[in-house]
């Protein structure tokens, strides 16, 4: 039996990127997961990756992956999500709000001013208010039970300047959500914790890695390597130490023993280089 055997997770954003590699290592730790996303069909997005494939490799990991086609836009929607998980469950033990919506400016090098004033609606509305909203209608149901875990995937870009001004503003605001709902809900047992990966190979990285050379001699991490951060904390019986804190992927690695998928320790975010 895996250390998550029994429990019972969302993960949003996981068609594909980080958001995958949590769910597979969820359920490799034998959680029962409910994989969020917009893509059902390969081909319906610009890049590969659909929540049944992710939801089939929960499976082949070792868990259950249950795949939820989910706009995180829509408060209904993720609504009626929670409502499927207490139904079908009856619990949830862990949360990851991954889902975020990436502008093609982000990465263009273009200045806020050169930028279409949508770009700040995008990252803010799924990325920062998303999590808000998971988080909000997730909490009831984990201080039922007087537990649980939330995880928000945030960056660096919380901290030092990344990419894009919405996208630094987003993230600080999520980490502000992690101090803050961490504090409420410190007397009910559930934690929250942001999580800060370094450079990692998602889908969009390998295919625009070329296009962006000042990330070249950063030694990159594997989706899943956040995905073992997450488990890790999940199986934590003192995983309250660490809520309400920023904490870098990498950073956890060493605390908890756990390397990426080759055996190594990639680049932690302080090492992350923008390309300009």
């Amino acid at each position: 039996m895996g250390a998550l055997s029994g429990r019972v997770a969302i993960v949003t954003g996981a068609s594909r990127g980080v958001g995958k590699g949590c769910a597979i290592e969820l359920g490799a730790a034998g959680a029962t997961v409910y994989v969020t996303g917009r893509t059902l069909e390969p081909g319906q997005a610009a890049l590969p990756g659909t929540i049944g494939a992710t939801a089939q490799a929960v499976d082949e990991a070792g868990g259950r992956g249950i795949a939820v086609r989910c706009d995180h836009r829509d408060d209904e929607a993720v609504a009626a999500l929670l409502a499927r998980v207490e139904r079908e469950a009856g619990r949830l033990d862990v949360l990851v709000n991954n889902a975020f919506a990436i502008p093609p400016e982000l990465t263009s090098g273009r200045r806020f001013w050169e930028v279409p004033l949508s770009n700040w609606d995008d990252m803010i509305d799924v990325g920062t208010r998303s999590a808000y909203v998971a988080s909000a209608l997730a909490a009831p149901l984990m201080i039922r039970a007087g537990r649980g875990l939330i995880a928000n995937i945030s960056s660096s870009g919380a901290a030092k300047y990344a990419w894009h001004v919405c996208y630094g503003v987003g993230k600080c605001a999520l980490d502000r959500i992690t101090a803050d709902t961490a504090h409420e809900l410190a007397p009910y047992g559930v934690s929250v914790v942001s999580l800060w990966p370094g450079l990692v190979l998602t889908e969009r990285v390998q295919a625009n890695r070329a296009q962006l050379p000042g990330l070249a001699k950063v030694r990159g991490e594997s989706q899943r390597f956040t995905g073992r951060a997450v488990a890790a904390l999940a199986a934590d019986p003192q995983v309250a130490r660490h809520s309400g804190r920023a904490l870098a992927s990498r950073e956890l690695a060493q605390l908890y023993g756990f390397t990426d998928l080759d055996g190594s320790l990639p680049d932690g975010p302080l090492e992350e280089r923008r390309a300009d």
